[in-house]
């Protein structure tokens, strides 16, 4: 299939998602990481587009034939990283209580689609859509490693008042095989314990394990301070990143659509690749991913279905400053060597 554009770092393609993952090359990208449409949220001015399904069921089941497709595209050592968010079931005819407070009538004018119910789920259920799709591709055979939160501190306010305000959303981490590459250290976060931070010689007067020993040698350094537990929890990088990312949403004032956050993903990106790998959005929207990935010194393939969002990307996020790509790759040959 032929570009719509394509230069030394961004690709992009207009057309489906599945249609066009059925053009790539086997084994060709690292990472995915992608924010699909969410089930009955939106329409994207596009026919065929996923989320307009008529339920949950059908929802799922498009999902997990993009993405068996694009198992076929990752690297063997490849990771997914996939965000969803929710929403509820309404009695009301024609209306859905999204997760984010909005209640949508039916025929609508304000760019989102039309509810149609969901058969079988009763008024006010919570739909549990990112968890029906994530189990659905563990059955299908991705190994799902990890779900992290994404805790926003500024959530779009709601009007319930029988339940809490909604504040998440998820991002699951997904493989293709059992072994896959994932850079521990390059999103480590700050040691918070000062005992931690003091052994990982991050404290002021701190020293690391190793200067530690050295400078005691036999006089009692206690075995759990050279275990392997005491070892995980003071690394001079810092910790293992937690499963509870913190990040406040962004406006985008160049689309009317919700865009999800560069500092969300970019854990996801550096974690997933290596400086020159490819990494892949099939739905690519206003271009976060692409131009993260350019910004720390990856290449890009994006696809979306819309060609005013793939005009949107180019003339907005692709003209961002991007990493210095070979003075990364020169200094992960170093790392590595």
């Amino acid at each position: 299939m032929k570009p719509y554009y394509d230069d030394d770092l961004v690709t992009l393609f207009h057309g489906d998602a599945l249609q066009v993952a059925e053009s790539l090359p086997s084994a060709s990208v690292q990472t995915i990481v992608t924010s699909p449409p969410y089930f009955g949220l939106r329409d994207y001015g596009a026919d065929g587009q996923m989320g307009a399904e008529s339920s949950v069921h059908e929802y799922v089941a498009a999902m997990c034939g993009l993405f068996r497709e694009l198992r076929r595209v990752l690297a063997d050592d490849g990771t997914l990283w996939l965000n969803l968010g929710d929403s509820y079931a309404s009695g009301e005819v024609g209306r859905h209580d999204y997760a984010d407070g909005s209640m949508i009538a039916a025929g609508a004018q304000d760019g989102r689609k039309r509810f149609t119910p969901v058969t079988g789920v009763r008024p006010k259920n919570l739909l549990g859509v990112p968890w029906r799709v994530a189990l659905a591709l563990q059955a299908d055979g991705w190994i799902l490693r990890s779900d992290i939160i994404w805790a926003k501190p500024n959530p779009m306010p709601e009007s319930v008042t029988d339940r809490p305000t909604k504040a998440h959303e998820y991002l699951f981490l997904l493989a293709k095989s059992p072994r896959y590459f994932y850079d521990i250290d390059a999103i480590r976060e700050p040691h918070t314990s000062p005992r931690a931070a003091a052994l990982a010689g991050t404290a002021p007067g701190g020293q690391s394990r190793s200067q530690k020993a050295a400078s005691i040698g036999d006089r009692g350094l206690s075995r759990s301070a050279m275990s392997g537990d005491a070892s995980a929890t003071s690394h001079p990088l810092g910790r293992n990143i937690r499963s509870v990312w913190e990040v406040s949403t962004v406006a985008f004032p160049e689309s009317h659509f919700a865009v999800y956050p560069p500092e969300l993903i970019r854990p996801c990106i550096r974690a997933g690749s290596r400086p020159g790998d490819t990494i892949l959005d099939p739905f690519s929207g206003s271009g976060t991913t692409g131009m993260v990935a350019t910004q720390e010194g990856r290449k890009y393939i994006g696809i979306d279905l819309n060609k005013d969002y793939l005009d949107l990307s180019l003339a907005t996020r692709f003209r961002q400053p991007v990493l210095d790509f070979g003075s990364l790759v020169s200094s992960t040959e170093r790392k590595e060597s």
